[in-house]
């Protein structure tokens, strides 16, 4: 996620900015840029690291600024997207989180109007809406320009010859810092933990006006009063960064996630030229071995490998297979686990190390103990999950078992390219599901009043259907079962009903016809159907009872996008039931006992 800071105070904003702006790296991004208000205001960006920024700046005189980096969404990661951006005039400068979905049009009518936008981003539409309405009141200029945004957003406007900020939160987080003399903005707490351990949690629809001493917030036109909170965390508790919990951020962290268990193994310039292989030598004779949400990571490589590379693969619990005398002379091993200390994983590798077997490690722990039992390792480079149900560590686990198999490839170099380039899409696929999770929140509202439900998958998307039902069970407590849907009919059936409802994951592929004759069955029981589908599905809102709706990918990398949306359903489910969602009774992060 993109990250934000402001100041304004009785200090030069300049290396304030900068320091703040180091400390949201751990989010990702690739561009980043500040603007300080003098007489003027000075605007300094670029696609690079913010230390690499502030080598090449000179010390300019200020005492209030934005600051911005940023992960490319609208237009690729250059000079003229970064952040912060500009009006006509220059004398307004806006930074940007979240997605305007209504740019386009707003754009047009700009342009109509008269104004030039130089960039391909959402966000210049914003300084040029606070121009536009602009008749000597700021305030009211930057009210009347949110009110024409459409999407999920947080900004921070600055204008030259007003001494405050002016900023909006709409689904994304927003926090303002309280000092002596001096007030910050940070979309996360670690950007103001070295200035001030006070702050302010805005919330959505918040219009926040900050001066050097004094803070208000305006929400529907009136002023409220928002709670001053003292900050005691510790280290691990800062890197909640805001969110209510370490879960609904390390869902918001996918889009990151992605793009840096992508940048180990894929270069930008040259995707699929550059692609290598993991050193397995083949796929072939591959078992998978594994343990709960990565096992069902397992099975999605197993339809990914068996759909590119053509070859079979066998997935089993890691759990299993340790207490079998079965051997697996001839083959070699992905164990997957994300810990890298999962004690029935680590059972697994010594029987099969044992027997000559090569092993191939997917974990999120650099130097963890299955990395030094296995002969090759792919690190998911998801950070700490702190959390215990796993949400970005199985995308991770995902993206690497891509990476795995595309080098094998039955394909042309022509449909490798296009999977490479798209695989380096689901960035900006995830975060438009991100940007939209009030739709998601809203029906699992429904959902948290039932005791019983059903997930329901077919093909790549089975395996997507378990791993949903999961975390459902783990948080919310509700019982969940997953099932390839066409099995519903071989027993479950008996169990539809009004109070029973079905989460059906629809792909647009082989299986879509299959699939919507399982969810007509389930409706002629009364079950409730929850379907989540392609955005361009005209069959389920008819079909349907609630739809969710996602980006349109390649059905090969569906399971990336439809699982963030399952654990967001989760995720708001288990909020709405008050359940105590990071730690779930019962449950560790790691599984060192039998």
């Amino acid at each position: 996620m993109c990250g934000i800071v402001g100041y304004i105070g009785d200090k030069q904003a300049q290396p304030i900015l900068l320091n703040a702006l180091s400390k949201l790296e751990y989010r990702g991004y690739d561009s980043c840029g500040i603007a300080i208000a003098n007489k003027s205001i000075e605007v300094f960006k670029d696609a690079v690291r913010v230390k690499a920024l502030a080598r090449t700046l000179e010390s300019h005189e200020g005492r209030i600024g934005i600051g911005h980096t940023r992960w490319a969404t609208h237009g690729e990661p250059s000079k003229i997207n970064a952040h912060p951006h500009c009006d006509c005039s220059g004398k307004i400068a806006v930074v940007h989180n979240g997605t305007i979905n209504n740019f386009a049009r707003l754009r047009e009518q700009l342009t109509a109007e008269g104004h030039t936008l130089a960039s391909e981003t959402d966000t210049e539409v914003i300084p040029h809406l606070i121009e536009k309405y602009y008749d000597g009141d700021f305030e009211k200029a930057v009210e009347k320009a949110v009110g024409d945004l459409e999407g999920a957003y947080t900004m921070i406007a600055l204008m030259v010859g007003e001494p405050r900020l002016i900023a909006a939160r709409k689904d994304s987080p927003l926090i303002i810092g309280v000092g002596d003399r001096e007030n910050f903005f940070a979309s996360d707490v670690p950007a103001l933990l070295d200035y001030t351990s006070r702050v302010i949690y805005l919330e959505d629809g918040d219009i926040a006006v900050v001066t050097a001493s004094d803070v208000k917030v305006r929400q529907n036109g009136k002023v409220i009063d928002r709670e001053v909170h003292k900050i005691t965390w510790s280290m691990e508790d800062a890197q909640k960064g805001g969110y209510e919990h370490f879960m609904l951020k390390e869902i918001h962290e996918q889009p990151r996630v992605i793009r840096d268990t992508l940048t180990e193994y894929i270069s930008a310039e040259e995707p699929a030229a550059d692609l290598a292989g993991a050193g397995a030598g083949s796929l072939e004779n591959m078992v998978i071995l594994a343990c709960g949400t990565s096992y069902h990571a397992g099975l999605v490589g197993k339809s990914i490998i068996e759909d590119l590379v053509n070859v079979p693969v066998r997935v089993e619990h890691a759990d299993e297979f340790s207490l079998s005398g079965r051997s697996l002379a001839g083959h070699q091993a992905i164990v997957i686990t994300q810990s890298g200390e999962t004690l029935d994983v680590l059972k697994a590798i010594k029987r099969l190390k044992a027997n000559g077997n090569r092993v191939i490690a997917v974990t999120n722990v650099v130097g963890s103990s299955v990395t030094r039992a296995s002969d090759k390792t792919l690190y998911t480079r998801a950070g700490p999950e702190i959390c215990v149900a796993a949400t970005k560590t199985f995308i991770g686990q995902l993206i690497a078992l891509y990476w795995l198999a595309l080098p094998y490839a039955g394909v042309d170099a022509a449909r490798l390219d296009e999977l490479v380039m798209e695989l380096r899409q689901l960035p900006v696929k995830v975060q438009q599901i991100l940007d939209n999770e009030a739709e998601i929140a809203a029906l699992a509202k429904k959902l948290a009043a039932f005791d019983n439900v059903f997930y329901v998958g077919k093909g790549i998307n089975y395996p997507v259907a378990l791993e949903g039902a999961l975390k459902l069970k783990e948080i919310s407590y509700i019982h969940a079962e997953g099932y390839a849907a066409g099995e519903l009919k071989h027993g479950p059936f008996a169990l539809l009903g009004e109070k029973t409802p079905v989460v059906a994951v629809v792909t647009q592929d082989n299986t879509y016809e299959p699939i919507i004759t399982s969810i007509k069955e389930i409706k002629a029981r009364r079950s409730p159907v929850f379907a989540l589908t392609n955005e361009d599905d005209n069959v389920m809102p008819d079909l349907a009872d609630y739809v969710i709706t996602v980006p349109r990918v390649d059905p090969l990398f569906s399971p990336v996008v439809n699982i963030v949306v399952l654990q967001l359903l989760a995720y708001f489910v288990a909020k709405e039931r008050g359940c105590p969602i990071d730690f779930p009774r019962n449950l560790a992060k790691t599984v060192t006992v039998e």
